[in-house]
Parts: structure tokens; C-alpha cells; sequence
């Protein structure tokens, strides 16, 4: 992974682009370059941060030019098939001069056309791609979005770059606050659940896309294309078998992949089924005695700790766990927020992104410069709890009532989801006469926010509802702040379980197939049982990389809390919350029993985060 930016201007704009290059040196510290062009009236600048993954030498620097001089690239991400794209482009005569995975996309979307070679990637990217030829500039991101794009666009200028804060660097001056986006975290928990940002103005390339900008007009204007849909095609009824086996090719295939690379590996190890999988298939790709480098948080207080289980995957595969042990101070927690809000270019969710920080660190110090994440696998396999209940309530609205109250059963006597079941986390899935009465801590900017529909609209599928956690409500943040924290330490994450082909195979599957006799995930942990202990694969409880944030939010950060919730501070002036609701539901939450009550630590969370990064990016905000 790298960082990208670059500009389109009637004016040569070289000083903003070396602005951008020392805001995104911690993307790619390898190489960076520079490149600077005319095209008819416009003046357009490329720049490239660098960290190397595949073919190591400067062959691969960026950025960089076509073989006849006439196209340009800067890129970031990997495009995982590339060598199978290499092989079909070598039988068409074109011939390359380096291993670099960046020559083979330019000469890609030099040969085909953006049109037809983006459908044949299979990857993550983010890149945009001066065709000379046909006097115009294409942007695209991956299919999922796992690669950030920003742009701030005018009728005489346009900028783009991997990071927020690099356009804010070089456009300049202060940008108004986008009052739905922040209305959507601060009272819905919820980020990048669309195109916009929290600056008005900035916005992101959508994923799937591709954008089409023509340098021979003699004003700028983009085209979005989509190239990319998921469609819903049910198997035949009697596919049980055969769609088992597809599923454990496809997810094999995808760790293979993704294990393409000339810098040390690792993995994200949490002890649940899909993190553990990822680490027996890389076994299986790569063989018994390779190093997997496991990576895992774990925490002293063992109701948060998974030590438990990540230690039985760490033996059936004979491998040691390097432990980032999740003890910081108070003092500490408040200077990683800071540092993690900065990096994340937006307020974080939880302190999980901490953990996902210092994991990454963990892996600079080990050396490990690409690491396997299991991101993914809960949207994808109906593995949250709101799944089980969407599908209930499905089966209601469709006068399936024997079927329902069979489902409903066999989790009861399995015990895996309904006793997880927390009003705290569910209240936003519910229509609002089913919510627990609570203080609103809206400030009068917010006064005209339209909350976003969470639960299942009438008329919508399960299916369909994943695909909205796979395009807004999940996975896009998700991937954002994976990407953030790991090129803060200049590391790759990679996600097999945002492979696009399993998405198409198994998110159109019907329910049956991943809630199933009392489990979530269903067929999945069927496909992996030959691999996994049994203990994982039927592992009734669900964490993920957990920490004690609940009880430190009552306790040991109580003090910074209430400073942060101080009467002068920035999320009150701007009329963003109000004060002296949020004091009042604080110490309602301190009150509470621990995972007891109506009050989320989201709710106390989220306001805390939106000041800290209100502060981080205060010289940016128009006040």
C-alpha cells in the first residue's frame, strides 16, 4: 500500500503537491516522486509515497510512465491476480521489464481500457491513471472501497488524495463541518455511510467506480461509472453440497492470493472462526514450516481476554503469538485517541482502533510489513447478532411463523446468540416506539439531521440487507480505519473475506445456509471443521479484538472524560451537543451495572472522540 495525490488546475499548483508528500511520507516511506504535466490547458501534478510489497528494486517506483510514454500511474493497493493478468497480456504480445504489479495494471488499462480491465482485477486499489491518448484522467477505487480516495473538486481545480488532511494541506484555508455526517456518528454510531465526508466539500470517489475526467474540455467535470453490481441469484434447492465446496475453494483461493508478496507476512489472530481459518489456510498454502507471524490483543482482565482461545490455534498450528497486552495507562488512552483521530482523519468509534494501532506497531517492530485481517467475515456470514433477528422478523412478515419459531428455538438450545442479546447495541435496529427513552444530546446544528433506516425496511431480504452492511453500514468504516492504523506504521492489511467472488457467491445465498441450527456462520464452519479445532469452529461465544473500554469510560478515565466534557470545549461553541444533556446521561452511564442498563458506551464514546479530533483538526474548521 502507498499513498497518492495529485491535482487538475489552470494553474501550476507544485508547491501544494509537495505539501501533500510530506503528509502522507508515513503512507510509503520507501520512494516517493513527483511528476508534473500540461495536457492542453490544464496543469495536472501526480505524487507517489511508496512502500514496497512486490518487486522491491526502483522499476517499481511510481510515478509511472506506459511503455510508449504517452500514460501515467500512481496507485495504491495491490491487484492480487496480477500475475494471471500478466500471463494473458504476455499472449498478447506485450512484453515488461520489471515484476512490479503497478506495470502490470498500466499496461492493463492501457490495452483494454479502464472499462474492461477493472472487471478483471481482483484486489484492493485506489489510483488515477493520466490517459494520454484519450486526453483524460480516470479515477477508480476496488469494488468494496477497501482503498481511500478524496477529492475536492471546482470548476478550475481539482484535488485528490489517499488522506483528508492532504487535501485540506492543499487546498487551504477552513472548511465548513458537515452537519448530517457528524449527526450520523455522534447519534447513530455511524461513519462513511456515503460518499461525503465530515468537511463539506471533500468527498470520496465511491467504491466500485470509476471517474472520468475530460482534459480536452475547457472546463472540468467528472463522470462516475460504476463497474461493478452485486446481483442476487439464488442456487438451485438442492446445491447443499456442491455450494460447500465452492465456498471452502473460494475462500482457500482468496488466502492464496493475498499471501503474493515480497515482504515478510502475518496474521491478525483473534480466536474466532474467521481469523483462525485465515491462519490454517495460510498454513496450508505456505506450508508447515513457515513462519504465519500471529498477531494478537489480549487484556489482563479476563472477561475481555481471548488469550483462551487464540492460545489453542496458536498450538494446532505450532506457531508462537506475538501479544500486545492491552494495559495502558489512563494518561495513556487519552494520547491515543488523540493519535489515532489524527491518522483516522475522522473520530474514531472505539478504543478497538487503538488496539488495531498498537497491533500494527507491534508488527513495524516485528518487521512483518503485510498482515492478514478477517475483516469481513461477520457481514459477510451473518455472524452479528442483528442478522438472526433480521432474519426472524423476515420470516414473520412473510407468514413463515413455524419456520421462525423453529429458528428462534434452536439458537435458545444452542445458546450461541439470544444470550448475547443487549438493548444497549439493539436499540438502533429498532423502529423508535421500541426504543428506551433517552436523553438526546443533539446541539441545535442538528437540529434538521434525518437518522439513516438501520433495521430491515418492508420488502427487503436478508441478503439485500447484508449488501447494505458490505456498501454503507459496516465495511467502509471498517476498512477505513484498517487502512489508517495500518499505514500509520507503514504496514499492508489485507482481507480475504472482501474477495469479490466470495461476496457474490455467498452473500446471495438464502439464510438457511448461514443460520443454521442454532449457529451463525453456518456454512462457513462447516467448510473449515476439517481444519479448525472443534472448539473454534463451534465457538459459542463472539468477541473480536475486545478491551475492558466500558468499565475504563466509569473508572479510570472518568476524570479525562469530564474535562473533555468541560463547558468550553469545542463540540458545545459549535452548538454540535448538547452540554448539559451529555453531562447528565454520563453520569446515568457511570451508574450502570457492567453490560447492563440502556445507555451504550458508544453513546459516551462517540462525544469524546468527536472532541478530541474537533481539537486535532481545529485549524481546518471553519468556527
Amino acid at each position: 500500500m502507498c499513498g497518492i495525490a495529485g491535482f487538475i488546475s489552470n494553474n501550476n499548483n507544485n508547491l501544494e503537491l509537495s505539501q501533500a508528500e510530506s503528509i502522507q511520507k508515513h503512507r510509503g516511506p520507501d520512494a516517493s516522486g513527483c511528476l508534473y504535466l500540461q495536457v492542453g490547458d490544464w496543469h495536472i501534478g501526480l505524487a507517489h509515497q511508496r512502500l514496497s510489497i512486490i518487486d522491491l528494486s526502483d522499476a517499481g517506483n511510481q510515478p509511472m510512465a506506459a511503455a510508449d510514454g504517452q500514460s501515467w500511474i500512481i496507485y495504491n493497493g495491490e491487484v492480487y491476480n496480477y500475475l494471471e493478468i500478466r500471463a494473458e497480456l504476455e499472449q498478447a504480445g506485450l512484453q515488461f521489464h520489471s515484476t512490479s504489479d503497478t506495470e502490470v495494471i498500466l499496461a492493463a488499462l492501457q490495452y483494454w481500457g479502464p472499462e474492461k480491465a477493472l472487471p478483471k482485477f481482483n484486489g484492493m486499489w485506489a489510483f488515477a491513471y493520466l490517459d494520454g491518448p484519450h486526453n483524460r484522467l480516470i479515477l477508480s477505487r476496488d469494488r468494496v472501497g477497501v482503498k481511500p480516495l478524496y477529492y475536492f473538486f471546482s470548476e478550475r481545480q481539482l484535488y485528490f488524495a489517499s488522506e483528508i488532511k492532504t487535501i485540506l494541506t492543499m487546498v487551504g484555508g477552513r472548511f465548513s463541518l458537515n452537519y448530517q455526517v457528524i449527526g450520523k456518528y455522534l447519534l447513530q454510531s455511524l461513519l462513511e455511510t456515503d460518499n461525503q465526508t465530515f468537511f463539506a466539500g471533500i468527498a470520496k470517489v465511491p467504491a466500485a467506480h470509476l471517474v472520468e475526467i475530460d482534459l480536452a474540455s475547457p472546463s472540468l467535470s467528472l463522470t462516475f461509472k460504476p463497474y461493478w453490481r452485486l446481483h442476487f441469484a439464488e442456487p438451485p434447492n438442492d446445491a447443499g453440497e456442491g455450494i460447500l465446496k465452492e465456498v471452502q475453494d473460494l475462500f482457500f483461493d482468496a488466502v492464496r492470493l493475498r499471501l503474493r508478496s515480497d515482504v515478510p507476512l502475518g496474521i491478525l489472530l483473534s480466536g474466532g472462526v474467521d481469523s483462525s481459518a485465515i491462519a490454517v489456510a495460510m498454513q496450508q498454502v505456505l506450508g508447515p514450516g513457515a513462519n504465519l507471524n500471529l498477531l494478537s490483543a489480549v487484556s489482563r482482565d479476563h472477561r475481555f481476554d481471548e488469550s483462551q482461545y487464540i492460545d489453542i490455534v496458536a498450538r494446532r498450528l505450532d506457531q508462537p503469538v506475538h501479544k500486545v497486552m492491552l494495559d495502558f495507562q489512563p494518561s495513556q488512552a487519552f494520547d491515543y485517541l488523540e493519535k489515532v483521530c489524527w491518522f483516522n482523519d475522522e473520530p474514531v468509534y472505539s478504543f478497538a482502533v487503538v488496539s488495531q494501532y498498537l497491533l500494527m506497531q507491534k508488527a513495524k517492530e516485528l518487521g512483518i510489513t503485510v498482515v492478514l485481517s478477517g475483516q469481513g467475515g461477520d457481514e459477510l456470514l451473518c455472524g452479528y447478532k442483528k442478522y438472526l433477528g433480521f432474519y426472524i422478523q423476515s420470516l414473520l412478515r412473510q407468514g413463515h411463523i413455524p419456520t421462525a419459531l423453529k429458528t428462534f428455538w434452536s439458537f435458545w438450545r444452542q445458546d450461541t446468540v439470544l444470550g448475547q442479546f443487549s438493548i444497549m447495541e439493539a436499540k438502533r435496529y429498532l423502529p423508535s416506539f421500541l426504543r428506551p427513552q433517552e436523553l438526546n444530546i443533539a446541539g441545535e446544528k442538528l437540529k434538521d439531521f434525518q437518522p439513516e433506516i438501520l433495521g430491515l425496511s418492508n420488502n427487503m431480504t436478508l441478503q439485500e440487507r447484508q449488501a447494505l452492511d458490505y456498501q454503507r453500514f459496516s465495511i467502509p468504516i471498517l476498512t477505513h480505519f484498517e487502512d489508517r492504523m495500518s499505514m500509520a506504521w507503514a504496514r499492508e492489511l489485507r482481507e480475504p473475506f472482501l474477495d469479490y467472488r466470495l461476496i457474490e457467491k455467498i452473500i446471495p445465498l438464502p439464510p438457511r445456509y448461514k443460520l443454521r441450527h442454532g449457529w451463525t456462520k453456518y456454512i462457513f464452519r462447516q467448510a473449515m471443521a476439517p481444519f479448525l479445532p472443534p472448539e473454534i469452529t463451534w465457538r459459542k461465544d463472539k468477541q473480536g479484538f475486545v478491551n475492558p473500554q466500558s468499565e475504563w469510560l466509569k473508572h479510570e478515565l472518568r476524570p479525562g472524560v469530564l474535562d473533555y466534557f468541560g463547558q468550553d470545549s469545542l463540540m458545545f461553541k459549535l452548538g454540535l451537543v448538547n452540554h448539559d444533556n451529555l453531562r447528565q446521561k454520563y453520569r446515568a452511564y457511570c451508574q450502570q451495572s457492567a453490560l447492563k442498563g440502556n445507555i451504550w458506551l458508544i453513546d459516551i464514546f462517540n462525544p469524546l472522540a468527536l472532541e478530541i479530533w474537533l481539537r486535532k483538526f481545529h485549524d481546518f474548521i471553519q468556527l
